[in-house]
């Protein structure tokens, strides 16, 4: 995804007065191709079978976006859709309002998340996200460039957390080893744990997991905001 992306994502492109009456529209087609990605993983989208899907002929498509690469850099704005209202008088509840709405979205489409690292252009639903994670710091005093970092490190946590969605599994620990540890006298601190009982019942997976790394985030965030300086 570059620049030449920008205009179709801020609308600063017009339809040509000319030709044919389009039988489809740009929105029809972006919730198209957001329903295939969805289903089977942007791997699966072509404007081959995105145009079968829809009814119509692959070089029509051509008419609404210039390159399947356009296309995506669409549908990833358009698949983040509005970020959740938030209230900034309460900091911490309007930063897990806004935490959990960006993992909630992640899990509605993963395929985002891997083009999260990938060049683009920021296109007006993400530039909202980053708007109102500020606002929802807002009330801390943190200076900007604080906020600004501080939505980074937040945004982070919470994208690590997502790659591993509720429904797949992740690491898997074959319970024959921990004995065969214990008893080879390996790993001490990690077997400790594992044979206590404290990890029962526990997923990272879990609603429970991911509040338990969010909050330290925001206690630490606490502690900053209580502290003298709140400074970049």
């Amino acid at each position: 995804m570059t620049t030449e992306h920008s205009d179709l994502l801020w609308g600063d492109r017009q339809r040509p007065a000319r030709g044919p009456k389009p039988g489809l529209s740009r929105d029809q087609i972006v919730a198209a191709a957001i329903e295939l990605a969805d289903a089977e993983g942007l791997v699966a989208l072509s404007m081959a079978r995105l145009a079968s899907r829809l009814g119509a002929g692959t070089m029509s498509l051509y008419r609404y976006v210039r390159t399947k690469d356009e296309l995506v850099a669409v549908m990833f704005d358009a698949a983040l859709g509005e970020p959740p209202a938030v209230d900034p008088a309460d900091w911490r509840s309007a930063v897990r309002t806004w935490a959990h709405g960006t993992r909630d979205m992640f899990r509605r489409h993963p395929w985002l998340l891997p083009l999260t690292t990938a060049p683009r252009v920021l296109g007006p639903n993400e530039v909202a996200w980053t708007e109102t994670a500020l606002v929802a710091l807002s009330a801390t005093g943190l200076a900007p460039v604080a906020a600004f970092k501080t939505v980074f490190l937040i945004n982070g946590y919470v994208r690590g957390s997502a790659q591993f969605p509720a429904d797949q599994g992740g690491p898997v620990l074959d319970p024959m080893l921990v004995p065969r540890w214990a008893e080879e006298g390996r790993f001490p601190t990690l077997v400790g744990i594992l044979t206590g009982g404290g990890l029962d019942g526990f997923d990272h997976r879990s609603e429970a997991a991911f509040d338990f790394g969010l909050d330290r985030i925001l206690d630490g965030l606490a502690h900053i905001v209580a502290g003298p300086a709140t400074g970049a």
